[in-house]
């Protein structure tokens, strides 16, 4: 009996047991950008010597390492509704031909539940039109950044492009 009693308790306690939740690609997306060329513009284009700044933070998101980026992913703040970035062409530059243009991405908030093991994870939506405003007070008239076509306004994951640079 006792042993009847012990394998019942046994079989109980392990019922209880849940199987473990694993978050997987459900956090929140960054934008998502790729870069053409300006005279070309079905053809990407490979950005060499890319240094971006995040207004306000700390470190550099350096992308000059690579030989070349046609496409980069930036985190959007998901406590204000806009994020602003510097984007630097040429940054190791030696001879001053760097060149610095400022993208502003402003965009409203919205907080989805996804799961227990996964919390919450923040989707946007760009402004329309004017959800990317390009400014370059550093040397005015000298935009290396030519054109902007915002493809989706909605920024819900990171499988599609959803902002094409023009230069």
């Amino acid at each position: 009996m006792k042993k009847i009693l012990v394998l019942l308790l046994l079989t109980l306690s392990f019922s209880g047991c849940e199987k473990d939740d694993i978050c997987v690609d459900e956090t929140t997306p960054r934008l998502v950008l790729e870069f053409y060329d300006d005279a070309n513009p079905v053809n990407t284009k490979n950005v060499t010597n890319l240094k971006i700044k995040g207004e306000g933070a700390v470190n550099d998101l350096n992308l000059g390492t690579f030989n070349g980026v046609s496409k980069i992913y930036l985190p959007l703040k998901n406590t204000e509704d806009m994020t602003k970035y510097s984007l630097i062409l040429n940054s190791t530059s030696t001879t001053g031909t760097d060149n610095e243009d400022f993208l502003q991405f402003d965009y409203t908030r919205q907080n989805v539940y996804v799961s227990r093991a996964c919390g919450y994870k923040t989707i946007y939506e760009l402004d329309s039109p004017n959800g990317v405003i390009r400014t370059d007070a550093a040397t005015p008239d000298q935009f290396w950044i030519r054109n902007i076509n915002i493809q989706t306004n909605n920024i819900e994951t990171e499988n599609e492009v959803h902002i094409k640079i023009y230069f």
